[in-house]
């Protein structure tokens, strides 16, 4: 049965667990969770809290820098699903995991989504050797949908963040704000795309570890 962490607490945990990895040794945290459920904030205060209490411990591994790149979406009409499972470089990301988890090479080059440009830029974060928690996060992580569950096994503890259905709608359609849309644009935006994406994480996600509710 998962666990139950608000954010104090969940921090305070994790922190525990850094004290118990040998030098060399390397642990793995994926932080899944819809859309605009607060999964980005949660990874990037754990990876500063940690890194706090022992600097250069953690580095985030950011599963949407392994988005398919517009010039492969548009030929297919994937474009207006980019961020749904079918969109990302399932394999690729795995790739990186089972070379990060060997933790053999004196770094790994990881690419991270550029959402002003929307692409993904190759190379834009290294993981050195030292590192021994990665926070991987992600919207499908725990997707229980062919491929995404090769990477359970790669995983050493799994996240679920949670937030009530309100907010969450709340969150994605202020998203959308500030982009010259029409009302009836953001409905597609969120109707198309967005909501059905956080229907799918929350009811085909695998049962985790831990649960954060935001």
């Amino acid at each position: 049965m998962s666990q139950e962490f608000d954010t104090t607490t969940f921090l305070a945990h994790v922190e525990t667990l850094l004290r118990d990895i040998q030098p060399g040794g390397r642990q793995v945290i994926a932080i899944a969770g819809a859309p605009a459920s607060g999964k980005s904030t949660i990874a990037a205060e754990l990876e500063h809290h940690l890194n706090e209490v022992a600097p250069g411990c953690t580095a985030l591994l950011p599963m949407d820098g392994y988005h398919y790149d517009d010039e492969m979406l548009v030929p297919r009409g994937w474009r207006p699903r980019k961020g749904a499972p079918h969109t990302f470089d399932v394999r690729g990301y795995a790739s990186a995991l089972e070379r990060i988890r060997a933790n053999d090479e004196p770094d790994v080059a990881v690419p991270r989504f550029d959402r002003d440009l929307e692409i993904a830029r190759a190379g834009a974060i290294i993981i050195e050797q030292s590192v021994r928690i990665i926070v991987s996060e992600g919207n499908w992580l725990l997707l229980q949908d062919e491929p995404w569950p090769m990477l359970l096994p790669l995983f050493d503890h799994t996240v679920l963040v949670k937030t009530d259905w309100e907010t969450l709608e709340q969150r994605n359609r202020d998203r959308w704000v500030g982009y010259d849309f029409t009302e009836e644009m953001i409905h597609e935006k969120l109707e198309g795309n967005d909501l059905p994406n956080a229907r799918l994480v929350y009811e085909r996600s695998a049962e985790p570890d831990w649960i954060l509710r935001t």
